[in-house]
């Protein structure tokens, strides 16, 4: 491809932008609004998979065992239970250390548990962590079948709402996205429509003269590419510095609220906004130029 055609594509977009430069501006605008949202909506969902996270993290399975399991039951259950692969933490409590641990909990009120040291009726303990939250239920109901354990508890009903909650997070966050992706594309695809049914004259021309569609078609494809970056562009700044705002003030005001601040991973999904806006540009593009070039 000649320098010279080149300059001509870039030419024709720069001048299609300024023809429509209300048009543009509005484009511009929405797409800036689109992703802000939908940049708004992909840090909701990540901070709260963090949230949700950190909580199925601290879901564990804890097995009682009968009060006659001697020392060599409880060395023979361990090793049982080291063997299943859906453990992935594996803590002995003996009664004594649960009476201990219960002891530091109640603070300067422990020693109303004084009188418990001699006849204590805390029973030992298996505290057993998952590979994944998904398994916490099944193994707690084959755990209970296991000898010598008499009950096992791993928050019946709060873990089940919590996986429940999860996977609505995540399902309510991609339909979100996908939605406004959608609307972007039809947005950038108007305004595209609209600046080639204005030069559909000189389209018809250059088409019967034997231009090629793709030379047609390159310049406003250049334009959606250049409103979708512009309008992305505009997300990712405002993205960016209101989300950094919103941390200083949670951390100031909520410090035990942990939210997403690793730029490992907000770099690559404020990079993922400005690809996705020259995408959007392109496709909105092509989309508006099948009518007219019959592609």
């Amino acid at each position: 491809m000649r320098l010279s055609t080149i300059a001509y594509y870039f030419r024709e977009a720069f001048y299609s932008v300024l023809r429509n430069s209300w048009l543009s501006v509005a484009s511009i605008g929405v797409v800036a609004v689109s992703l802000l949202i939908l940049g708004s909506s992909l840090l909701v969902v990540m901070n709260a998979n963090k949230i949700a996270e950190n909580l199925e993290s601290s879901v564990e399975i804890s097995v009682f065992l009968q009060d006659e399991t001697t020392p060599e039951d409880i060395k023979e259950l361990e090793a049982a239970l080291r063997s299943l692969p859906e453990v992935a933490e594996l803590k002995f409590v003996s009664k004594q250390e649960a009476l201990k641990e219960m002891q530091e909990n109640f603070g300067e009120q422990g020693d109303i548990l004084e009188g418990l040291e001699e006849k204590n009726p805390l029973p030992d303990t298996f505290r057993i962590k998952t590979q994944t939250v998904e398994q916490v239920v099944p193994l707690a109901r084959e755990l209970a079948a296991y000898p010598r354990v008499d009950q096992v508890r791993y928050g019946q009903g709060v873990v089940e709402k919590l996986l429940d909650l999860s996977r609505w997070v995540r399902t309510a966050g991609l339909v979100t996205m996908v939605l406004l992706a959608i609307a972007a594309v039809f947005l950038i695809a108007t305004t595209i429509r609209l600046s080639v049914f204005a030069r559909r004259k000189e389209i018809g021309i250059m088409k019967f003269l034997g231009a090629t569609n793709w030379f047609v078609r390159f310049p406003f494809l250049l334009e959606g590419m250049f409103l979708g970056l512009a309008g992305a562009l505009l997300a990712v700044v405002a993205v960016y510095y209101g989300y950094q705002s919103l941390v200083k003030n949670i951390q100031v005001s909520l410090p035990f609220m942990q939210l997403v601040t690793d730029h490992s991973l907000l770099v690559p999904m404020l990079e993922g906004l400005l690809v996705l806006g020259l995408a959007l540009g392109a496709l909105g593009s092509l989309i508006s130029l099948r009518k007219f070039l019959n592609a």
